[in-house]
C-alpha cells in the first residue's frame, strides 16, 4: 500500500504516501497533504507523519526514507525536525510562488537516526 488516509473523528483530513525514486536501492520519498488549512498546525500532520516513517521502516527494507517541501512551508520543515529529520539539501531559488522564489528543502531520516529516537 503506497498511502494511507488521515482521518480525525470520523473526517478524512489528508493523506501520506511514498513514491519511489529509485526502487532497486530502496529510495523512496514520502509525502502529506492535510486538505483543509483548519486542520493545519494542529499535530496531526506530524502524528500522521510520525505512524508513516514506523511503517515504512517496519513494513519495508528501508536504510532512509526522506521528503522534499519549500523553503515557504514552515510547517513541513518543524514537523520533520520534530521527528528527527535533516535537512539534507537546500536548492535555492528554484520554487517560484506569488511573484517569490524559494529554495526547495529535501529533508531525511536514517533508519539508525529513527530507532534512536525510539529509544529516548
Amino acid at each position: 500500500m503506497n498511502n494511507w488516509v488521515i482521518e480525525v473523528e470520523g473526517v478524512v483530513i489528508g493523506d501520506v504516501s511514498y513514491y519511489w525514486e529509485h526502487e532497486p536501492s530502496y529510495w523512496l520519498e514520502m509525502g502529506i497533504v492535510i486538505y483543509d488549512p483548519a486542520y493545519w498546525s494542529s499535530g496531526y500532520g506530524t502524528r500522521a507523519l510520525k505512524l508513516w516513517i514506523g511503517h515504512l521502516f517496519t513494513t519495508l527494507p528501508l536504510v532512509r526514507v526522506g521528503y522534499t517541501t519549500w523553503s515557504g512551508n514552515e510547517r513541513m520543515m518543524k514537523a520533520g525536525m520534530k521527528l528527527g529529520m535533516t535537512m539534507e539539501a537546500r536548492l535555492r531559488k528554484c520554487r517560484y510562488y506569488n511573484g517569490i522564489y524559494y529554495d526547495s528543502i529535501r529533508m531525511g531520516l536514517l533508519r539508525e537516526e529513527w530507532e534512536d529516537t525510539l529509544r529516548e
